[in-house]
């Protein structure tokens, strides 16, 4: 960890994972939940998705604050989760906030004189001398330039966005965008001077190339082309975004900016602090955009003194193949990391009877000192990426599963209805599998038995263990939720809103029970805090043993039936769970 005095504070029991509307309509919800007997002692942390604050778009990961969203969640909630000794985890989105911020929208109000002209990425500026300019006003870098880019997207990653003298810019724009043009009426055209007939005919064929999604900017207006700027201008100031911007991290209002935020939500109760895409945050001409070095680096350390002014455990968020062994430099620097890999092992372990790839991963996590948070499900996909090889400085690493294995992997969670997320290169085209999103339960083909066989080894291996709320209710794939979300809304099905009449029928479910009762064993055993042992067992089997002083509890599962049994210890007395 990064700093001994937060280490200290920070508790290793069981993290909930959820958006504060998860669970019925707001933040009071979940705190009336986690108050039932059935939840007593079960977590000790709770990571709150960043819904917590003012957003827009991408479920909260396109912040237009850091203020707390009051529709969600009330001080009262914040104070009720202390009262439940339950720590909080928050998010930051370094690399990006939403066009609805304050800072965004002074821009495109005030142009070139507003006061955050820096504060965001300009792209033709960043890649001035380094590009061609496309017919579209548009700066295409040069190809060694853009060969190194890393794309969340396809195309380049710009919104256009247009300036007060009506000129459009390009602005980096890493993730999510959308532009919706609101249609014109003949009283928006007053200010020209032309007939009544003349101004129908312009109304009519701009609102007709919106209701068509065509191009705006370049549309003939026929015989009234000479009044094209004025019209577009008229067109662009009831033009409506949703995006996520980059930030210009080279910009001292950013780092201002950074401060005020890490001191905010501190103030909330927050002790843990993920770093969501930090490593696209550091830019430079002839590096690739995600966590170029020593850029990143830099960027993370001074977050990182920043945090610590403030009390805050930092938790990178980083995506990559294992075989890049990213996660392990991030670790030696001082970091706790995600364990991305485990929800792909643990269900490649599971359908192959196999503990081949799941004991390597645990056993180099615990040789090499690797602090981590794991999970199974999340508001995220399940990661494919992250456990393939890679070929570095011209020597491949393996991964922790062969390539077809990754496959069969993907392609046997997609029978089961998940669905896929890719990733682009520069040339539009589908370079790799990304993730598969989907429920747990639904990936472990609805099967109970290995749900909960899944979630004693999540709790069983290294690291504080996250705990998507829909895993404990054994939520199936949401495909009305997709539906409704429309394009892109691939995540909506695992992000399911349970009511607290839900709640109440779960808890009638043995496999809900049985995961609250190991739930609270891992938050309370001192065996936890201790070290683990990994115990003589055949290859279709664990034998994982948490040691404490006189303290311990122990796994044995069969990889082939799914059936498993854990013993503990309790004040000196051995019990069987």
């Amino acid at each position: 960890m990064s700093s001994n005095s937060t280490q200290k504070s920070i508790s290793n029991g069981v993290m909930l994972n959820a958006y504060p509307d998860s669970i019925g309509n707001n933040l009071n919800d979940i705190v009336q939940m986690l108050q039932l007997p059935e939840f007593k002692n079960t977590f000790s942390l709770f990571y709150v998705l960043p819904t917590f604050f003012n957003s827009d778009l991408d479920r909260g990961f396109s912040i237009i604050n850091y203020d707390i969203n009051e529709e969600l969640v009330s001080k009262q909630d914040i104070a009720a989760l202390k009262e439940l000794n339950i720590q909080l985890k928050f998010d930051i989105v370094l690399n990006h906030l939403s066009v609805a911020s304050p800072q965004f929208k002074d821009l495109i109000a005030n142009g070139d004189q507003s006061k955050y002209k820096d504060f965001f990425i300009d792209w033709n500026e960043f890649w001035k001398g380094n590009g061609t300019l496309g017919e579209d006003g548009v700066i295409i870098p040069n190809k060694e330039y853009l060969d190194k880019l890393f794309m969340r997207k396809s195309g380049l990653p710009i919104l256009k966005i247009v300036f007060p003298d009506g000129q459009e810019r390009p602005y980096w724009n890493t993730f999510y965008q959308k532009i919706t043009f609101q249609k014109i009426t003949v009283s928006d055209l007053q200010s020209l001077n032309i007939t009544p007939e003349e101004a129908n005919a312009i109304c009519e064929k701009i609102n007709s190339a919106i209701d068509e999604n065509q191009d705006i900017q370049s549309l003939d207006l026929g015989s009234n082309a000479q009044l094209h700027v004025e019209v577009l201008k008229i067109v662009n100031n009831k033009r409506e975004y949703l995006g996520q911007m980059d930030v210009n991290a080279k910009s001292p209002l950013v780092w201002e900016f950074y401060e005020d935020v890490l001191a905010k939500v501190a103030s909330y109760g927050g002790q843990i602090l993920r770093l969501d895409a930090f490593a696209y945050l550091h830019k430079a001409i002839g590096e690739s955009n995600f966590f170029n070095k020593p850029g990143t680096w830099e960027y993370l350390a001074r977050i990182n003194e920043i945090a610590q002014r403030n009390n805050l455990e930092l938790l990178p968020e980083i995506h990559a193949e294992y075989g890049l062994h990213l996660h392990e430099e991030v670790a030696k620097e001082g970091y706790a990391i995600y364990d991305f890999f485990l929800p792909g092992l643990c269900i490649h372990a599971i359908e192959k009877g196999t503990n081949k790839a799941i004991l390597t991963w645990a056993k180099e996590i615990v040789a090499k000192g690797l602090k981590t948070v794991n999970m199974l499900g999340c508001h995220d996909g399940i990661p494919v990426l992250d456990l393939k090889g890679k070929e570095v400085n011209g020597v491949y690493q393996n991964g922790l599963l062969e390539d077809n294995e990754i496959e069969e992997l993907m392609n046997l969670i997609i029978e089961r209805g998940g669905l896929v997320k890719n990733l682009y290169g520069a040339d539009g085209k589908k370079i790799s599998y990304y993730q598969v999103n989907a429920t747990y339960f639904s990936a472990l083909g609805e099967n109970e038995q290995k749900l909960a066989l899944a979630r004693a080894i999540q709790l069983f291996m290294p690291g504080i263990p996250q705990i998507w709320y829909l895993d404990i209710f054994a939520g199936t794939n949401d495909y009305a939720g997709v539906e409704k979300a429309g394009k892109d809304g691939h995540k909506e099905i695992n992000r399911t809103t349970l009511s607290l009449e839900n709640i109440q029928e779960g808890l009638k479910k043995e496999v809900v029970l049985k995961q609250l009762d190991m739930l609270r064993l891992r938050n309370t055993s001192k065996a936890f805090s201790g070290t683990l042992e990994f115990g003589v067992a055949a290859e279709n089997e664990l034998n994982l043993i948490w040691r404490n002083e006189e303290e311990f509890a122990q796994l044995n599962a069969n990889l082939t039936t799914h059936e498993f049994s854990i013993q503990y210890t309790d004040s000196g007395e051995v019990k069987t769970l």
